[in-house]
């Protein structure tokens, strides 16, 4: 299970996915939600959630991000806020600025930005990172 952490399953303790976006899926805009979201597809805009998202292998995310836990595998272009924790996996590529408590980068991972470690947020109120071009 690509979204464990820990030994937990990430959102709200259920382990099962809220919504899953596939690879034929394109979202533009602000996409806010609850739970457990995987996004494979394309997405771009802005994030918002106290829960977790997960960016899978085929993931293209271009978007300024604001979550609990977010976990990437794929491809994100734009700064990561995350309340909790971010997690870059094997594969994953960056580019922009993480803040987040708890920042782990696994190897292999191509990540082109700055990153903070701050203390939790549990109200997602941090001003956003600007974004480097």
């Amino acid at each position: 299970m690509i979204w464990k952490t820990n030994g937990k399953a990430g959102g709200k303790g259920t382990g099962e996915l809220t919504a899953f976006l596939d690879e034929a899926s394109e979202i533009e805009g602000k996409f806010s939600f609850s739970g457990t979201v995987m996004v494979n597809g394309k997405l771009k805009g802005e994030i918002f959630s106290n829960d977790t998202l997960i960016i899978g292998e085929k993931g293209v995310v271009t978007a300024s991000i604001r979550a609990g836990i977010v976990l990437v595998s794929g491809e994100v272009v734009g700064n990561i806020l995350g309340g909790q924790r971010v997690e870059l996996r094997t594969g994953a590529r960056v580019t922009g600025d993480i803040e987040a408590p708890i920042v782990v980068v696994d190897e292999g991972v191509t990540f082109d930005g700055n990153c903070r470690m701050s203390k939790a947020d549990h109200d997602h109120s941090v001003v956003a990172l600007s974004a480097r071009g």
